[in-house]
């Protein structure tokens, strides 16, 4: 596969969110929606969703971070703890090629931590793409809440048209 880039018009369709946008409590329905699916692996794309489920908690397979938290350097950052760490360069408003490759060992892997260097935010699409049913993916929708998906034939159907829009651009 090669680096695709974000075209506005899949810029626009992503501002709806793909799963359940949630805008009050994050944590306690983060909490709750992995208690009830039960999902292996949970998958935590973004710096805020991540460091804030760790705080309260929950144990995420896979995270996925850029250090950065609306564009500026986070200060706190997640803990490393045992964890397979993977390094991906992404650049901005992109899906790089190895982003497949290094998503798809972290998934495999699980305890794990990808830290990218550029920006995480279209990750998102991989990781569910990549994501055995029945997984949970949630991301940080920024100035909203959290966005949670269990992986589901649907999502993954909705997460290929869009790629299929990004690889025709």
């Amino acid at each position: 596969m090669r680096t695709l880039r974000i075209s506005n018009a899949v810029r626009q369709q992503l501002k709806t969110p793909v799963g359940t946008l949630v805008e009050a409590n994050c944590n306690d329905a983060l909490r709750k929606a992995v208690d009830k699916a039960k999902p292996s692996p949970t998958i935590l794309v973004g710096d805020t969703i991540s460091k804030n489920a760790e705080a309260s908690g929950i144990v995420a397979d896979v995270i996925i971070v850029d250090n950065l938290e609306k564009r500026h350097e986070s200060t706190n950052r997640v803990r490393l703890g045992e964890r397979n760490i993977l390094h991906l360069k992404n650049a901005p408003g992109t899906i790089d090629a190895n982003a497949w490759e290094i998503i798809r060992s972290a998934i495999q892997k699980q305890k794990s931590l990808v830290i990218v260097e550029g920006e995480e935010d279209l990750l998102t699409l991989v990781a569910v793409a990549l994501a055995p049913l029945g997984s949970l993916v949630a991301y940080g929708q920024p100035g909203r809440g959290i966005v949670i998906i269990v992986v589901s034939d649907v999502e993954k159907g909705l997460v290929e048209q869009i790629i299929q829009e990004l690889c025709a651009t």
